[in-house]
């Protein structure tokens, strides 16, 4: 039984490592503005709102993302950070969700892909309707 609750908080660091991930940022940086050192506090409320969400992402990223992945990783983050151990997903269940995510993300990928091996001419003509 002592073995759960270890693995409840492994589960909250990948939590915490996922949230580092997404944002770009460290978990602890006294270097940010007071009230953003705890990343997890600080992005907590972001995490719940898709247009808060894409303002906490990783600049880096550019915006070239699936907006679904990234409000599903959210959604993870949130389940893995519960205060309450009990709640939180099993090892399992984040797996499945990534698997899910990646799903997403390939998918995204190759409609990109598909949309720059048509001609210009379907893409001009497609981009006005």
């Amino acid at each position: 039984m002592t073995g759960h609750l270890y693995v409840k908080s492994d589960v909250y660091g990948f939590g915490v490592v996922l949230l580092e991930m997404l944002t770009g940022l460290q978990a602890l940086d006294n270097t940010r503005p007071s009230g953003q050192q705890n990343l997890v506090e600080w992005a907590r409320p972001s995490l719940r709102d898709k247009r808060k969400l894409r303002k906490i992402m990783d600049s880096r990223l550019e915006g070239r993302y699936p907006l679904k992945a990234a409000t599903q990783a959210a959604e993870l983050i949130l389940k893995c950070l519960e205060a309450d151990p009990k709640v939180r997903p099993s090892m399992e269940e984040v797996l499945a969700t990534l698997e899910n995510i990646n799903t997403i993300w390939e998918k995204n990928q190759e409609t990109r892909e598909d949309a720059s091996s048509r001609p210009s001419s379907y893409q001009h003509h497609h981009n006005y309707h």
